[in-house]
């Protein structure tokens, strides 16, 4: 916290941000989520009112908005990035992946979850995934084993991506805002972060629960 609201309003947040939102779909145990909640927290914190003045606003003219927007547009077009480029990536070295998600039953359930939701354009599994742990990796890298095409992929890809962002920076504004620069903005934000997750891959679950009736 101390270390990205020294770098808050510098480029740099931004930087360190996407690296590890694109870095996410190879890596899933990367903390991507927990670094936009902590750094939108931290612009909120910034805010809080000291005196009954508002020192972002004072000081920087209304600085948080215009970061909690920044931060929702870069968080957003890192996680399409990093979905394309594992897209990509699967498409081009599909018999390989094929083999890696093969080796899984739970995955090869997924993919061709995912190949029925986009050729019947109810791609909406690609924004459940995106909340859900490790479902983004499992998503894009499907795709592109599928060779689902761009048209098919990447609109989703969009929304999952900027729903994330925006549910993640809003966790971490309010948070910061309400409760400032606490260990326990941060955390509760994670718990919320980490609820929504838990939903998607609940939700995700239930059609292999239905065809299995």
């Amino acid at each position: 916290m101390e270390s990205l609201g020294s770098l808050s309003g510098t480029p740099w947040v931004y930087v360190i941000v996407s690296l590890s939102i694109v870095l996410d779909v190879f890596v899933p145990i990367l903390p991507s989520g927990v670094l936009v909640i902590a750094a939108a927290t931290t612009a909120a914190g910034t805010s809080t009112a000291v005196g009954g003045v508002d020192v972002a606003s004072s000081v920087h003219g209304g600085a948080p908005l215009a970061q909690m927007f920044s931060l929702v547009l870069c968080a957003a077009t890192a996680s399409v990035l990093g979905d394309m480029v594992a897209y990509r990536l699967a498409w081009r070295g599909g018999d390989r992946f094929d083999r890696t998600i093969g080796r899984s039953r739970r995955l090869t359930a997924a993919q061709k979850r995912l190949g029925t939701a986009l050729t019947r354009g109810g791609g909406g599994i690609v924004v459940l995934a995106r909340f859900a742990p490790a479902g983004r990796s499992v998503v894009s890298l499907g795709a592109g084993v599928a060779h689902r095409t761009v048209r098919e992929f990447l609109p989703w890809s969009a929304l999952a991506g900027l729903a994330w962002a925006a549910y993640s920076v809003s966790l971490g504004y309010f948070g910061g805002h309400w409760l400032g620069m606490s260990w326990v903005s941060p955390a509760l934000s994670v718990v919320a972060l980490f609820a929504a997750g838990s939903a998607a891959a609940f939700l995700m679950r239930r059609p292999d629960r239905g065809t299995a009736h």
